[in-house]
């Protein structure tokens, strides 16, 4: 019998856990309250794609076809029945990194059936090259499986997609009626599948408690349906929702009817209130901290504990046993590295620090407290939890879900990865502010960290300063091409139809993204449209920005709020064109194409100098020194090799001294005195040395014991060369 049992409803992704109900039971494992968690969507997954699953989808399909009209696709893979149920079992195994040898045979063709999602499929060779048979098998599998879902959305189930179930259920509902009327209608063929798998998990753990872990508005439809089942069927089990759903979308719930589903709903940080909640399941009563119930009839909302919620530093580390964490099912949809983050590979998910460190962009929650109220681990505390992790799992790859990751703590993360000789890889969402200099992208790519998004939103300087966004354009071309010459891949979120946007201003900034995309320093990147959320600046004031909400009676999810925008400009009309020409740039093509070939309506002419983002890569040397700042040797320790040198008579002795690196080596010729001397401190600089980093001000007075001419020795070419190849000013 175990108290909790945690869930994570479907669907969300497939290649990893959320991380909600990790963070949960890592906590409640400090309490010593027995816990047990499930990804129901994975488990679904895995039972319908299947022979056993497939067979009933096909079925099922076949009696539709027999009463309705269907497309020519659905049709064409109804008559491939016998080959997608021949083949299904073989290529879920290989997307689990089971039976790779398949992948040849996959790409060699005639294995898959292929339908309507291989119609447009792109230049694979290009893509993956002569040698990426395993992405490329991937890519071919996940069309395979997309071509079956076009089908059980036609056929069998019009809600059905991978990553969500029902999402328009979800979709700030400000009235729980048509969630309640379609609660009322018979389960659907994924929901007797999901039911199944509930059943026995119930019957196995025999939980006092289930919670409900939903992120997004896709997961809210089948939480429902769940929680009925479980009233229903075991109505002495408590039922509870938290998660970032209704954190941000049930702040004004008034709804009675919910509570027919659900006992209990809590409101951002779990781990108080679950514990809280806990203690008054057991006890009868008690103190309960940011939770609504249902008294006498009317929803009411409990946060009577004087308790103040658990540091970060408390809260234990994430716990993802139980999962199935070897059946995840890694695909690419597109053939874009940066994508494949999002869909391929199973990630650890760790958070370096509560809330953002900046907290004032005006179209996000930032009155919220998940994003309002900052704190950050300490780096050893966040490597300590690493390790935990890597030994309980097995896998050494790590997303920090952070709303952006602190560029100070990412440096000391790194640092302490690098001391500890540690084996990550690790990628994360950041802030392109100018903290993230040469330097600190070269120490962040030696610890493992292969990748970052983060939010360009409008490149435009006047929009980014509404935004409050706290940098430029100039300043994001900066930082990527720091991130890119690293080796760390850039992934860029657009924002088009910001309050007072202009047109002239949305083709600026979509020549902006063509000259990052050309200049090779962001790799990927996605556009969405504004929306007005109600816990952002915008939704709060909307009229300081020029927009006119449509103010709704809400019972029920309150979250996006339809709004008109002043200026009259239609945005929706942009969004194929913008979308169509990023497809291209990503794959790096179409930069020469006039930015109105991507419209099939009239554009202004770009007012941007088509130069702009060259010329802000253009380096200019900053010859300051800055004696706070930290030094660290990143290179193996130097060889010495003496030799003399002849001059006008007078024999110099002077020494090579060559670095080794992976995959080359270094060469410098200085004096021999002053070789032997660096040589020391370069060694002394290295993490491995153990000691404390030395400060910039710190070698200079060291060099100036023994030499003359500190900035003249500093800014030459030997030195320049060593920092190019190594040494790192932080």
């Amino acid at each position: 019998m175990k108290d909790f049992l945690l869930i994570t409803p479907p669907f969300t992704q497939l290649n990893t856990p959320y991380p909600g109900t990790a963070y949960v039971k890592g906590f409640l494992n400090t309490k010593g309250i027995s816990s047990y968690q499930i990804d129901l969507g994975l488990e679904v997954i895995l039972k319908l794609f299947s022979k056993n699953g497939l067979t009933r989808v096909f079925d099922k399909a076949f009696a539709f076809a027999a009463t309705e009209e269907i497309s020519d696709n659905s049709k064409r893979i109804l008559s491939l029945r016998s080959k997608y149920i021949q083949t299904i079992d073989g290529v879920i195994s290989f997307l689990k990194g089971k039976d790779l040898t398949l992948s040849r045979l996959i790409c060699q063709g005639g294995f898959l059936p292929e339908a309507g999602r291989f119609a447009a499929i792109d230049d694979l060779d290009w893509a993956f090259g002569a040698m990426g048979m395993q992405d490329k098998a991937k890519h071919l599998a996940t069309l395979y499986l997309e071509d079956l879902s076009d089908l059980i959305v036609e056929c069998v189930d019009e809600n059905f997609g991978f990553s969500r179930y029902a999402e328009r259920m979800g979709r700030s509902a400000n009235s729980f009626d048509a969630m309640y009327q379609f609660l009322q209608q018979q389960p659907s063929f994924i929901d007797d599948i999901t039911l199944d798998i509930l059943e026995l998990q119930i019957q196995e753990q025999q939980p006092l408690i289930i919670g409900f872990s939903v992120p997004f508005p896709g997961n809210l439809y089948s939480a429902f349906r769940c929680a009925q089942y479980i009233k229903k069927h075991h109505p002495n089990i408590v039922v509870v929702m938290g998660g970032g759903f209704p954190n941000t979308e049930l702040r004004s719930l008034k709804e009675p009817r919910v509570f027919d589903f659900f006992d209990f709903i809590t409101l951002d940080d779990g781990e108080l209130p679950t514990e809280l909640l806990f203690d008054y399941i057991k006890q009868g009563s008690g103190p309960l901290k940011r939770t609504f119930l249902l008294e006498a009839g009317n929803v009411v909302y409990k946060n009577d504990s004087e308790r103040s919620d658990y540091k970060m530093s408390q809260t234990g580390t994430p716990d993802y046993s139980d999962l199935l964490l070897s059946e995840y099912i890694s695909v690419i949809e597109v053939a874009n590295p940066m994508h494949s983050l999002w869909s391929d590979g199973r990630w650890n998910k760790l958070t370096m620090a509560h809330g953002c460190y900046w907290g004032k962009c005006t179209f996000c929650d930032i009155s919220l407290d998940y994003i309002k109220i900052y704190e950050p681990v300490t780096a050893r505390l966040i490597v300590d939890r690493m390790e935990e992790i890597i030994a309980a799992t097995g896998t050494t790859g790590f997303h920090f879900v952070d709303e952006a990751a602190p560029p100070a703590l990412m440096r000391e993360v790194a640092l302490e990865i690098i001391r500890r000789q540690l084996t990550v890889t690790w990628w994360t969402n950041i802030r392109f502010e100018k903290s993230f200099t040469a330097a600190l992208c070269k120490l962040l790519k030696a610890s493992g960290c292969i990748a970052v998004s983060g939010g360009l939103e409008v490149a435009s300087d006047r929009l980014l300063e509404l935004i409050k966004k706290g940098v430029t354009v100039e300043q994001v071309a900066q930082v990527t091409h720091h991130l890119s010459e690293a080796g760390i891949m850039v992934h860029a979120y657009l924002m088009y139809g910001y309050p007072t946007q202009t047109v002239q201003e949305t083709i600026d900034s979509l020549e902006m993204v063509r000259q990052l995309f050309e200049m090779g320093i962001v790799h990927s990147g996605f556009w969405h449209q504004f929306a007005m959320t109600a816990h952002s600046p915008v939704g709060i004031s909307p009229e300081l920005y020029g927009v006119v909400p449509k103010v709704e009676n809400v019972e029920f999810a309150h979250n996006d709020i339809e709004f008109t925008d002043k200026t009259g400009i239609d945005h929706d009309k942009f969004s194929f064109g913008l979308k169509k020409s990023l497809f291209n740039f990503m794959h790096g093509i179409c930069f020469d194409y006039p930015l109105q070939e991507w419209f099939d309506f009239k554009i202004p002419q770009s007012k941007i100098a088509p130069s702009f983002i060259e010329d802000a890569l253009q380096k200019t040397v900053d010859f300051t020194v800055k004696p706070n700042a930290k030094l660290v040797w990143m290179g193996s320790d130097p060889e010495l090799v003496a030799f003399t040198k002849n001059k006008k008579g007078r024999s110099y002795e002077l020494a090579k001294m060559t670095f080794h690196e992976v995959m080359d080596f270094v060469e410098v010729q200085m004096e021999m005195d002053l070789a032997s001397w660096l040589q020391h401190q370069l060694i002394d600089m290295s993490l491995a040395a153990g000691k404390p980093l030395l400060t910039l001000g710190a070698f200079q007075k060291a060099y100036e014991l023994q030499f003359e001419d500190f900035e003249l020795f500093w800014f030459s070419k030997p030195m320049e060369k060593i920092k190019a190849h190594g040494l790192l000013i932080l």
